[in-house]
């Protein structure tokens, strides 16, 4: 029972511990129910011959026992044990000289193949080439020693006995060589583990990197986006910085600043989106400040044509209007002269409607002696302009004082209107804080989605009322 356990891994049902005959007989019937179990057949086996110390009985049994469960588990491409056994020997084998293994006795007496299968699975433990043919002891003896010393393969046969046999015992050798068959087996198995294990170590190591080089990469991309946009802007709109627009463009990096952590594929799309968005918004206001640019040019290449015409038809006009030929002339010189003064009077009439076109032009290009003389009306709005966006198109003359002290009153009557705005936005923060007190809930020291505080809102509040000369208190 002992020695099943041993072989099959499994445990058995607990023996008597008697010493009577039928106690033995008792123990050697759970045994031989046990390989029963297995599906091995136990043909002319009994208890009791085991008992009464029939050998024959007895190796039969044991041998039996080796069978099922050292030999029967190997299958090489669905062969049976014994002839997968022998194919597995013959296939590791095949590359070595003298080796012809085609059964288990005779192919084995000379002791190369034992040696064979140590030097194919381990070529450190045997020199295969100093073995000789003709001395099958000492190749046998080697085989038998370095298979005990370095495999933990018990040495079960006799150098002698097998060189000395015409016929060595089949069962004996393929036992042994079943002991090879395991020991190198399990080896294989462990080898195979442990290149597994390598490869996962490999791949979670290659993922680490990508998650590295990923995380670099998103955190270089969002950097890019959040603190580029205003130089790209700066370069892209450099051209129109004197051209007043109603709708400047959006800014690139006008987002609100996200969290480094925030850098899962989902934001990254998040962010591109709203990146293509702004780009387009920001190429929509280009094009519409090309297309204003291409007309204020077709404008002024019309205000030059009509000027020069103009220019063409006044040159002579006012010398002629201070001769004073009509002191020294005669009442008919006098009639020739008021005729070609109306004449006159009827071509500067027709030429009336062209010169109002050309002021029209003008004042749509804002040319003239004002439009030289104009500057933001207030520094503060020209300061707080986004680099790379035109200055506010809030312009008056600087000699129209009148012009400037309507345009200030104007923008007096607007701060009531902020004033609101700015209390409504200062209510929303107290309201979230009284909430947040009401519950215990700990806010973060910075907001995320803006850089924007009650503290910064106030500050400049009165930066404007004092730039206004109201105070900033009404």
């Amino acid at each position: 029972m002992l020695l099943l356990e041993v072989i099959s891994g499994e445990r058995l049902p607990k023996p008597e511990r008697g010493k009577m005959r039928v106690h033995k007989i008792n123990n050697v019937n759970k045994a031989l129910d046990f390989i029963a179990s297995k599906g091995v057949k136990l043909v002319s086996i009994g208890a009791e011959e085991i008992v009464d110390g029939n050998a024959k009985m007895t190796l039969g049994m044991i041998w039996t026992i080796i069978l099922r469960f050292a030999i029967q588990d190997i299958s090489v491409e669905e062969t049976s044990a014994k002839e997968g056994l022998l194919l597995w020997c013959q296939r590791k084998t095949a590359p070595y000289k003298n080796v012809n293994v085609q059964n288990f006795h005779i192919s084995w007496k000379d002791g190369l193949a034992f040696n064979a299968l140590i030097h194919r699975h381990r070529p450190e433990l045997i020199e295969y080439d100093k073995l000789r043919k003709d001395d099958p002891v000492t190749n046998l003896n080697n085989a038998f020693e370095v298979a005990e010393k370095y495999l933990d393969i018990p040495k079960m046969l006799d150098a002698e006995d097998i060189v000395n046999t015409a016929r060595p015992d089949e069962k004996a050798i393929m036992t042994y060589v079943s002991s090879f068959y395991h020991a190198f087996s399990g080896a294989q198995k462990a080898e195979t583990a442990a290149n597994r294990i390598c490869k996962v170590l490999a791949v979670n190591q290659e993922n680490e990197h990508l998650m590295e080089d990923y995380e670099k990469l998103a955190s270089d991309v969002r950097g890019s986006w959040t603190h580029g946009g205003s130089q790209r802007e700066e370069g892209f709109g450099a051209g129109f910085l004197s051209c007043p627009s109603p709708n400047p463009p959006p800014q690139w990096g006008s987002a609100p600043p996200t969290r480094r952590s925030a850098l899962r594929p989902q934001d990254i799309n998040t962010g591109w989106q709203h990146l293509e968005q702004a780009e387009k918004g920001y190429e929509e206001w280009l094009l519409n400040e090309i297309r204003r640019l291409e007309r204020l040019d077709h404008l002024a290449e019309k205000f030059r044509q009509k000027a020069s015409i103009h220019e063409a038809w006044t040159e002579g006009k006012e010398a002629m209007l201070k001769q004073k030929d009509y002191e020294t002339a005669t009442l008919s010189d006098i009639k020739a002269l008021i005729r070609k003064h109306e004449a006159f009077e009827s071509d500067l009439a027709a030429h009336q409607d062209r010169v109002e076109q050309i002021a029209a032009i003008a004042q749509e290009l804002k040319y003239g002696p004002g439009a030289a003389n104009t500057a933001p009306l207030f520094p503060i709005a020209a300061a707080g302009t986004p680099p790379g966006l035109p200055p506010p198109a809030l312009t008056v003359p600087r000699n129209n004082p009148q012009g400037l002290i309507a345009a200030h009153d104007q923008f007096k009557a607007t701060l009531p209107d902020a004033d609101r705005e700015r209390e409504a936005i200062l209510g929303i923060q107290r309201e979230a804080q009284r909430i947040a007190e009401l519950h215990s809930i700990k806010l973060a020291g910075n907001n995320p989605y803006t850089s924007v505080t009650p503290q910064v809102i106030n500050s400049k509040w009165e930066r404007v009322s004092a730039a206004a000369g109201r105070p900033s208190g009404a």
